[in-house]
């Protein structure tokens, strides 16, 4: 396997993340339209891409060691950047720019991720407020005297243990 193999893996690993990152974006927006049904596809297809991801990765990490291998060297981690350092010319400018796109992809897909990391958490407080507004209080139900209320376990809306 030659470097245009390492740098085609790279080249589909990208269009993959940029796939991915597309598919964020419509999970931010189902997110915000409380649209659980298109939520849900839109994990199935997340889970999918993420699958394609990681044979992806596995054909790069096979590609760059087997590169090593032809070229005789044998590092304690073959990665793209150590790669770079043994390159020159036209190969070395190809690697470098599939590289640093992948990197930009992978910056704005963290980015969307954690944008609906907090739109997740935030629909999340909203339900337990709401949930701890429609429990009463099991104060403001008894009238009676303090030394007149039994100290009974409040009882949770679901009974599950974590």
């Amino acid at each position: 396997m030659s470097v245009q193999t390492v740098i085609q893996v790279m080249n589909q690993m990208k269009q993959l993340h940029e796939s991915l990152v597309a598919l964020s974006k419509s999970k931010t927006d189902a997110l915000k339209s409380n649209d659980t049904s298109g939520l849900q596809q839109l994990l199935t297809n997340e889970r999918k891409h993420v699958q394609a991801i990681n044979k992806m990765e596995k054909k790069r990490v096979e590609a760059v060691t087997h590169w090593y291998q032809v070229n005789g060297m044998n590092p304690s981690e073959p990665t793209i950047s150590e790669m770079l350092s043994h390159l020159e010319g036209g190969d070395h400018e190809e690697l470098n720019a599939a590289y640093n796109e992948l990197i930009i992809v992978l910056a704005e897909l963290k980015q969307q991720e954690l944008l609906n990391a907090e739109l997740t958490k935030q629909s999340l407080q909203f339900v337990n407020l709401s949930l701890d507004m429609l429990q009463p209080s099991l104060n403001s139900v008894n009238y009676g005297g303090k030394e007149e209320q039994q100290h009974k376990p409040k009882r949770s809306v679901f009974d599950s243990k974590a």
